[in-house]
């Protein structure tokens, strides 16, 4: 997910059209694309608009900036061939290529035609402060367990995952946790599967260690803003509510012996991933 201040350049409900539209051509090509990031989320919480309101009262940059910088999707790399063919050849979308020679076969960067906006499709996994897993082939990952974005679980483990988060991402979490509940005992699309992201940190010190102290920040951000009068008291509490429930199911997920065994070292040593920004 970029830091850099590109922008799209199209009316948010405009751009989530062209980005859902893309999934769609995908899916009628046999290809498994799915879409990341803030655009996920937004599309994702459309039936709550509660939740879309904090992006309109806040902005996800403390302004009223662009509300999107680029579309983050992310293929199995089984597929990878297609996901080139169906950019280049059926889209018109033009390649960055020296990021696209350097790192394709994990991450490919496109230009739209005019210019309106750039895509990052990613295969397989995140890699940034903490890995975020889908698989590597179509039937076998977890790509096809939503439509067209990834899971809720996997956009908060996303979002969760970042060492040094910032207010955007911040203020990502808590549309998403605004806007769903934690499932109960049958996962479904609109609500999030907490076993799962209890089970992925579980065997994760690092993950675990900057996922629960990012979900502290969210809760703490938004009680920051309810008292500067930005957001309502309800929005705090509705979201403090999520964020406390889904400590209690992490913290009560039975721990592996990789995440004891790094647990006794804690923070002597690094536990995340130094992450550069790729340069365009």
């Amino acid at each position: 997910m970029s830091t850099t201040p590109y922008r799209v350049h199209l009316p948010p409900e405009e751009f989530i059209k062209e980005a859902i539209a893309i999934v769609e051509e995908a899916q009628r090509r046999g290809v498994i694309l799915r879409i990341l990031g803030a655009v996920a989320i937004y599309i994702h919480s459309l039936h709550a608009p509660r939740a879309i309101e904090i992006y309109n009262r806040l902005g996800r940059f403390g302004d009223q900036g662009p509300l999107f910088t680029d579309l983050d999707l992310v293929a199995y790399s089984k597929q990878r061939s297609k996901v080139i063919e169906l950019f280049e050849k059926v889209l018109g979308f033009k390649g960055d290529i020296m990021i696209n020679a350097l790192f394709g076969h994990k991450r490919l960067i496109y230009y739209h035609p005019k210019n309106l906006y750039h895509v990052d499709i990613f295969f397989d996994k995140l890699e940034f402060s903490h890995d975020v897993y889908f698989g590597d082939k179509p039937g076998k990952g977890r790509l096809e367990l939503d439509y067209p974005t990834i899971t809720l679980a996997d956009l908060l483990l996303e979002k969760l995952q970042i060492h040094e988060i910032n207010f955007k991402d911040l203020v990502d979490i808590a549309v998403l946790l605004h806007g769903h509940d934690l499932c109960k005992e049958v996962v479904q699309k609109e609500c999030i599967d907490a076993k799962y992201i209890a089970k992925v940190l579980a065997d994760d010190w690092g993950f675990w260690y900057d996922a629960t102290q990012n979900l502290r920040k969210a809760k703490d951000l938004l009680d920051k803003l309810a008292s500067s009068s930005k957001l309502g008291e309800e929005v705090k509490l509705a979201v403090a509510e999520k964020v406390d429930g889904l400590l209690k199911i992490i913290d009560e997920e039975p721990k592996t012996k990789n995440w004891i065994k790094r647990a006794k070292i804690g923070t002597s040593k690094p536990w995340y991933r130094q992450v550069e920004e790729v340069i365009r």
